[in-house]
């Protein structure tokens, strides 16, 4: 498979990317300069690399299928599979843990270690960092809520919560949902706003300072906004904030509750959490961020100090591969969320760089028949600061695809590549 092109980064271009183009408005933001910053500078942000490099994934199953003429020849026994998840590992991941779920085969399976420079092993159950996926848990609740008669997709933001963009009137919940709020992410700017220095152990220190969902909004509201509402994408954090802003202040429970009773508990996900500190529990898959040798570099860091409030509703989940297979199969099947807004939530409303829904895209899916109506895997990708993970879910429901996989270089593009693994677990599914 193709490598796939990705954000390089330097020191100062680390730092400089948390002060992108627009945010020098922001409230209480530190000046670039007294940061020791480079210049703003445009690159291909880290998130599309993933989606791109788990699209071209799917195409390329899809061309493997197409080629054998149907799904059989294509089919890994588990030693293959078990060989390919030591291949991200061989070629520079830390740890690894996948699974399948599908009638005709079912597979999990480990590489790795659970720390870098560690030595006890990554399992098939460890849990991870799920990062975005969490807003695809976060969108169950709030369509739960739109099913209840709560408020509706066009019910405007701040009609919820008085004063949640005060500049921006016209957001609604839907543009919330769908990226399409025009506000930037946030979570750069959380960054900055609390880097106080500029080594790379500063940067590292900031990722484990507490964060407050009202301090991100702040210094979203105060930075420019991208777009009028309803007129284009921007992938946004502080969107998904907000959503749980709303949530809360709408039942009057606390997101974590919220989640555990209407996600975690009906999926069944035994081993899901929603955390506000950093400390973790069992075999967990630590972080880990290459900050390289050169230009301050200190190698290879365990995040074990970062404080996921930094995400918040956004990404702060942690789970496991069965877990998450048994939320996106219960939430494709209508088990957690009406069957008629779920035919709603998985219609992307934008198509570029993604085809977006509701907290959820659609990938095309490489087991359609030959001659048959191009059929669509739906789920979610997340990237923490040192783990990215997909979760996919056929569109019936019979079929889930998951994989983690933890050892992000900050300063030269992944010497692994998703698809080793991912094209092969596809393609077992069919």
């Amino acid at each position: 498979m193709s490598r796939r092109r990705s954000t390089v980064l330097t020191l100062g271009v680390a730092l400089a990317l948390v002060l992108p183009m627009g945010a020098a408005h922001a409230t209480e933001q530190p000046e670039p300069d007294s940061l020791g910053l480079l210049s703003a500078m445009t690159t291909e942000g880290a998130e599309n690399d993933v989606r791109a490099e788990i699209a071209e994934a799917a195409r390329e199953a899809g061309e493997l299928r197409a080629a054998s003429h149907g799904p059989q020849q294509q089919k890994a026994p588990a030693h293959e599979l078990d060989a390919a998840a030591q291949v991200l590992v061989d070629d520079g991941a830390v740890g690894v843990t996948a699974r399948i779920e599908s009638p005709g085969q079912q597979w999990s399976g480990s590489a790795g270690v659970r720390e870098v420079n560690k030595n006890p092993k990554a399992l098939e159950h460890s849990p991870f960092r799920a990062a975005s996926i969490t807003k695809t848990m976060v969108a169950t609740l709030v369509l739960q809520e739109v099913g209840a008669g709560t408020f509706t997709l066009d019910t405007p933001a701040n009609d919820l919560v008085p004063g949640l963009f005060p500049e921006h009137p016209d957001v609604t919940v839907e543009h919330l949902l769908t990226h399409r709020s025009g506000a930037q992410t946030g979570t750069d700017l959380s960054i900055a706003s609390k880097i106080q220095g500029p080594a790379w152990q500063d940067f590292i220190d900031a990722l484990g300072m507490d964060y407050t969902d009202a301090e991100h909004l702040a210094l979203v509201n105060g930075a420019e906004w991208l777009f009028e509402p309803g007129t284009d994408f921007n992938y946004s954090n502080a969107g998904y904030i907000a959503l749980g802003m709303i949530l809360e202040d709408a039942t009057g429970e606390d997101l974590e509750s919220l989640l555990q009773d209407r996600v975690f508990d009906p999926a069944r996900m035994r081993h899901t959490a929603f955390p506000d500190d950093s400390s973790t529990r069992g075999p967990f898959l630590l972080d880990a961020m290459n900050t390289g040798t050169e230009d301050g570099g200190i190698g290879w860091v365990a995040l074990d100090d970062f404080d996921p409030d930094l995400f918040s509703a956004s990404g702060a989940a942690v789970t496991t591969t069965r877990d998450v297979n048994r939320f996106t199969e219960a939430l494709i099947s209508g088990q957690l969320v009406d069957p008629a807004l779920v035919e709603q939530m998985i219609v992307p409303q934008s198509f570029d760089p993604m085809e977006y829904g509701q907290g959820i895209y659609r990938l095309p899916d490489p087991c359609t028949p030959e001659g048959e109506p191009q059929q669509w895997l739906y789920g979610h990708d997340g990237l923490s600061f040192g783990t990215s993970s997909i979760a996919l879910t056929s569109a019936d429901g019979t079929r889930q695809v998951s994989l983690a996989v933890t050892g992000r270089d900050m300063t030269a593009p992944p010497s692994y590549a998703l698809g080793d693994l991912l094209v092969p677990m596809m393609l077992a599914t069919c």
